[in-house]
């Protein structure tokens, strides 16, 4: 390993087009100060590196600096992400002719060999699994090619179980409530989830009864790089529509594998440390020739059930939930709750100083902000025994049996309205301008049934729990709603599922007698729902 030298009083780093000025030396002025380069090479390693720096907290010896490598298709996109965390950037010439106390880099690739000063690389995902062909070597595992002369760097899930903690604040953030959130995830390349099966996540979401399932996609950056935000909304939009949860490049997927109950996984390393937070793993695809054979991922593939088709994912989860990958899974992490501590010893002794007193910790992962778009049409099947109702919910392109169509009043758009036979609206949740005019929930709902001749209810969602309902032939009912409660927890329901359960209770025989209670099941769990006379304050409900 290289011994760092002396610095170059004289050589300071110039402005890069597009990116922050920074100042700075090879080793900052002051006794005992080192200077540290982070070279990145896309977006995903600048995210690696960033999930590493917390070993460097409240140390003002340590001066961090940042250089993009050339060389990449994805280095716009780093160069972007680069320029957003306002960090403090040499251009790759003054960095080549500048010594550092250390270079750490998450890539092997690139012109690592012209950085003077130690190196230290990290793995940009958990461990080494795949052999990428046309990159280095043949059947080398990538990031341990010695065509890159890489100097092995150790694996670590810390900063994903310091978020533990924080689940119910991220399944909060996504909308989840008691479902089942089940995540996908795909790595980069030819024979990744997504480019081996693109289909696949709008099929799960066709699938996937709504109020009982939420579905997330984990797309590595790669992905997000090359096709970019417009095209990747473009080609999912019917599942985006659906209310498919497509996760940001940076943090997010660290958070949806907290949130998840479940993850659906190929070779790429985001499975692995989804089974190290226990949770329960399905292979969706094997990665061909790339999956390096006998690697904690090819153990972990081994070992989970495999979903050869969209629609057995309810066996496969059951039997995920059965299996024991802790085996793979002691393989990739060997250290799990001190692998950060250890980096920093390493880091420490690389660049010639000792470590800092006290414990290091990486902060939580933030929560969440990308919001599902909440679906304004369902396919609905019902199915009534008595005065119990089930009722599963559907995009409206599914290929499952239904009941009737249910549509949003506006929103759905004309060809939706026209062929629903229940419309909802709900009341303005905004201040109302000074000047305005609005309908009472009695006034919209008639007049929706005078426009829309195939409509047999229309519903006024007036708050969480209660709706102004008025049917055809039962005529106006006030519908209110009771959360479910159990086991210290209120779990309230989506009140349009509720409107499509009367909905079909209704289409059962003549108009009912008043007060009558339901049982609805509209997900994982029932709620008892009252039906009454509709009173005054209810047909007055301004919307």
């Amino acid at each position: 390993m290289p011994h760092p030298a002396s610095p170059d009083p004289h050589d300071a780093t110039r402005r890069a087009p597009g990116l922050p000025l920074a100042p700075t030396r090879a080793r900052a002025a002051g006794r005992g100060q080192r200077s540290v380069l982070l070279a990145v090479r896309s977006a995903v390693t600048l995210h690696r590196l960033l999930d590493v720096l917390p070993v460097f907290d409240g140390d003002d010896r340590v001066r961090v600096r940042f250089t993009l490598v050339p060389g990449s298709r994805f280095d716009v996109d780093a160069l972007t992400a680069l320029d957003r965390t306002g960090a403090r950037t040499i251009p790759w010439r003054d960095a080549c002719h500048t010594r550092h106390d250390l270079v750490l880099t998450a890539s092997p690739k690139g012109d690592l060999h012209l950085l003077p000063g130690p190196r230290a690389l990290l793995p940009h995902g958990a461990g080494f699994g795949k052999a990428l062909s046309g990159e280095g070597s043949a059947d080398v595992p990538s990031g341990l090619d010695p065509v890159h002369l890489l100097a092995d760097g150790e694996p670590w899930a810390d900063r994903l179980l310091r978020s533990l903690p924080h689940r119910e604040e991220y399944r909060t953030a996504l909308g989840t409530g008691p479902r089942q959130l089940v995540v996908l995830t795909s790595t980069w390349g030819p024979e990744s989830l997504i480019a081996r099966r693109p289909r696949f996540p709008a099929e799960l979401v066709a699938l996937l009864p709504h109020d009982a399932f939420q579905v997330a996609l984990v797309l590595h950056p790669n992905d997000h790089s090359r096709t970019g935000g417009f095209d990747l909304a473009r080609w999912m939009g019917p599942a985006l529509r659906a209310g498919l949860v497509l996760a940001r490049p940076h943090e997010e997927w660290a958070a949806l594998l907290v949130a998840a109950d479940a993850v659906v996984t190929d070779h790429g390393s985001t499975g692995l440390y989804a089974a190290a937070l226990g949770r329960p793993v399905v292979g969706a695809h094997d990665g061909g020739r790339e999956l390096v054979p006998d690697s904690p991922m090819a153990r972990l593939l081994a070992r989970a059930p495999h979903l050869a088709a969209a629609h057995d994912l309810p066996t496969a989860l059951d039997a995920a939930r059965r299996t024991d990958l802790r085996e793979p899974v002691a393989h990739a992490f060997a250290h799990q709750g001190r692998a950060l501590t250890l980096l920093r010893g390493h880091l420490y002794r690389l660049l010639g100083l000792g470590r800092p007193s006290g414990p290091v910790a990486a902060p939580a992962f933030p929560a969440p902000t990308t919001t599902p778009e909440r679906p304004t049409v369902f396919a609905v099947r019902a199915t009534v025994s008595g005065d119990r109702v089930t009722v599963h919910r559907f995009p409206p392109d599914t290929r499952e049996p239904v009941h009737h169509l249910a549509a949003e009043h506006p929103a759905a758009g004309p060809g939706p309205l026209q062929s629903a036979a229940v419309l909802w609206q709900h009341a303005r949740t905004r201040p109302a301008p000074a000047h305005h005019t609005a309908w009472t929930a009695s006034g919209w709902t008639a007049s929706v049934l005078e426009e829309m001749p195939g409509c047999r209810t229309a519903a006024a969602v007036l708050s969480r729990g209660q709706v102004l309902l008025r049917h055809r032939d039962a005529g106006l009912l006030s519908v209110t709603t009771e959360p479910h409660r159990g086991q210290g927890r209120v779990h309230h329901v989506d009140p349009t599922a509720v409107i499509s359960a009367v909905h079909a209770w209704l289409a059962g025989g003549p108009p009912p007698r008043s007060p009558r209670t339901l049982l609805c099941d509209t997900g994982p769990v029932p709620v008892p729902v009252h039906l009454a006379p509709a009173g005054e304050k209810e047909l007055d409900y301004e919307l």
